[in-house]
């Protein structure tokens, strides 16, 4: 189904990114993965998605708090590939769990940065790539906190809220540039970062994991599980398909009905 088709996924080295990243070389498009890990075994990972899948497949580092390295890394992916860079997630986060009034700044920064500002400096270098082209797919991954709140993620809920305008905006600018522009929405899904997530709420509320799980993460989400990440990377695939040149400047949620409350 993308044969040929060139793709870069932040964040694709564990979680939802990675299964993203499989996703896509299991559709014949070759990949750039990004992520914090040893370069080494990272490098090693690609190989072995390469091989599964028949594509091509690299190791595309990138601190997303410096603007230069994200431009280095679109760069670079483009460059190996015959400049070109065809597909475009923007899926890497990080979370920080604290009440507005104790919430160190440096903190919301980094947040902001990693889970906003980083799409905006991404897609500006790639948009470039799909206009020559006369194709592409951008999508953001939101989060269900890009359509409604929850406490002490002050920074977080403030840049998913942030992707959805910035995913919308950008939508309206290449509609008419066969480029289309969307944000997926998860819900809970089993990640590192929701791992670290649960420690942090079980550790400022006092109470075991299982307790934020059960009466937290999951006590919105009437499904009662967590989202898979499967699921997820197929909604990704549909969104670059062949029948989605329509599906553009829109939320799509795949959050176990959380926010059909």
């Amino acid at each position: 189904m993308l044969a040929g088709k060139v793709a870069l996924v932040t964040g694709s080295t564990s979680g939802i990114g990675l299964e993203v990243i499989r996703a896509l070389a299991g559709a014949g498009a070759n990949v750039a993965m990004h992520g914090l890990g040893d370069p080494a075994k990272l490098t090693d990972m690609c190989h072995k998605i390469a091989s599964d899948a028949g594509v091509k497949a690299i190791y595309a580092p990138a601190d997303l708090k410096k603007p230069a390295e994200i431009r280095s890394m679109v760069k670079h992916t483009a460059d190996t590939f015959g400049s070109k860079l065809d597909i475009l997630v923007n899926n890497a986060g990080i979370q920080f769990v604290s009440p507005v009034v104790d919430f160190p700044e440096d903190k919301w920064d980094d947040v902001i940065a990693v889970c906003l500002s980083s799409a905006f400096h991404t897609s500006k270098a790639a948009l470039p790539y799909m206009m020559a082209g006369g194709w592409g797919r951008i999508i953001n991954t939101g989060s269900m906190h890009a359509l409604v709140a929850s406490p002490y993620k002050s920074a977080y809920n403030a840049a998913k809220h942030g992707i959805l305008g910035f995913t919308k905006t950008l939508a309206l600018e290449v509609a008419q540039k066969n480029i289309t522009c969307n944000a997926i929405c998860p819900g809970v899904c089993l990640t590192d970062l929701v791992k670290n997530q649960v420690e942090g709420l079980a550790k400022a509320r006092g109470v075991p994991p299982e307790t934020v799980i059960d009466n937290e993460l999951l006590a919105f989400q009437p499904t009662k599980r967590f989202v898979d990440a499967r699921d997820i990377a197929a909604l990704v695939l549909h969104l670059c398909g062949p029948n989605s040149s329509s599906f553009t400047g829109a939320s799509h949620s795949i959050d176990g009905g959380w926010t059909a409350r």
